[in-house]
């Protein structure tokens, strides 16, 4: 069973021609604080901090989040990771080959490629789920423990069965039974007796 779930952003890549240097791909394989589509049921906020701890992560580029499409790599320092107000901000230095140039540099610059999305697992206790006032399930991430990719992607790469439809189910099985209830009360009668020990 897979823990890695993958994310789309449309109009976060584009590809910087400059003359005597090389092709960079630049996008944002996140942005915070915005939701995402619907999807298997619930919509997905990522949490500003989420990517702290997996800045230095090996972390490969891939087209279409194929590894026989790499355009760059962290370690290679061919790709640079940072984190702003907005997102999760990648900076690729493509490879000069043909194969590159042809499959995705070209269709960036027509705008023909202009999503961007990542590869990641969600850290322990990195999400918090909920309704909001209209009903809507909201998952929010707010640690990543491991990123794989980043990658600019033709089309939404999202997988049809994937972690966090388990984790989705798993909540709303606690919620339904009256476990995250019956977890609070737990919680708040310990921190009652606390306060009448430590006074």
């Amino acid at each position: 069973m897979s823990e890695r779930e993958t994310r789309c952003y449309s109009g976060e890549v584009r590809a910087e021609q400059r003359e005597a240097e090389p092709t960079r791909i630049i996008g944002y394989g996140s942005v915070f604080n915005s939701r995402s589509e619907a999807m298997w049921g619930f919509r997905e906020i990522i949490k500003p901090g989420a990517f702290d701890n997996v800045l230095n992560d090996d972390v490969r580029g891939l087209f279409n989040h194929d590894p026989n499409f790499i355009l760059g790599r962290r370690a290679a320092g061919t790709l640079s990771l940072s984190v702003d107000e907005h997102g999760l901000r990648y900076d690729i230095t493509a490879p000069d080959t043909q194969t590159i140039r042809d499959l995705v540099i070209a269709p960036m610059i027509r705008g023909d490629i202009n999503q961007s999305s990542f590869a990641f697992r969600v850290g322990r206790d990195g999400e918090h789920w909920y309704e909001d006032d209209e009903g809507i399930v909201i998952r929010e991430i707010t640690k990543v423990s491991r990123l794989f990719d980043v990658s600019p992607v033709t089309y939404p790469a999202y997988q049809e069965a994937d972690s966090g439809v388990r984790s989705m189910k798993a909540w709303q099985e606690a919620r339904d039974s009256g476990a995250i209830q019956q977890a609070i009360n737990q919680r708040m009668a310990r921190e009652r007796l606390l306060q009448l020990i430590n006074k």
